[in-house]
């Protein structure tokens, strides 16, 4: 590691709790608590979007491709989700997406992210569960578009919804757990390192994750 690099922060927090409450609060939503509205898509721009393509590019710097590719995609995700929520939202039916297009587009989110899933075989079990839950979440809500209402009620959509808050809260206590491990030097908050790959000097290991 080069001396300018071992003089930056850790961007990891940052990313995921950009991640981790944006997905809290659109799963609120998702989950039946109140109707869609501007506060979702404002996070989804510049805290769920910006902020992390923001922890993504100072992952990159640290030469930690998984970190970069996972906070880069997410939040470009963020920001076309937002995009694709508006036509709805404003009544733009022309601009509103189709239920087999926002499948198909849940659907290969849900692929990505199970294989950033299979990376974090070599990093630690908290982030483990975020893209795990993650890839299930993307899952469901696909199939929520094509399947539901069931019985005039969207059973799926409110499954995935508690779901999704699960898994949003699941990264804010691994960015809690980053920054309190940091600040004290110690594990104040257990993450589960995967120990059989502590030592390796792959770029897995050098996750900021870790």
């Amino acid at each position: 590691m080069s001396e300018n690099s071992a003089r930056l922060a850790n961007p990891a927090p940052l990313g995921l709790l950009a991640f981790g409450t944006t997905t809290v609060l659109l799963n609120l939503h998702n989950a039946g608590l109140w109707a869609l509205d501007t506060t979702v898509l404002a996070m989804g721009i510049f805290y769920g979007g910006l902020a992390q393509v923001i922890a993504g590019i100072c992952e990159f710097k640290k030469g930690n491709t998984f970190g970069m590719t996972a906070f880069c995609s997410y939040g470009l995700f963020w920001m076309t989700l937002v995009f694709v929520l508006l036509g709805d939202l404003l009544g733009l039916s022309a601009f509103a997406p189709s239920k087999g297009g926002i499948a198909a587009y849940l659907t290969i989110w849900g692929f990505f992210t199970f294989f950033m899933f299979v990376g974090t075989l070599r990093l630690n079990r908290a982030l483990q569960v975020v893209f795990l839950s993650l890839t299930v979440l993307f899952w469901l809500l696909a199939i929520h578009k094509v399947v539901d209402p069931i019985g005039g009620r969207n059973v799926i959509g409110t499954v995935a919804g508690i779901e999704g808050i699960f898994c949003g809260a699941s990264a804010i206590y691994l960015a809690v757990a980053e920054i309190w491990n940091g600040v004290y030097g110690r594990s104040v908050l257990p993450i589960g390192e995967v120990r059989a790959y502590a030592s390796a000097p792959s770029e897995a290991g050098r996750a900021s994750t870790n």
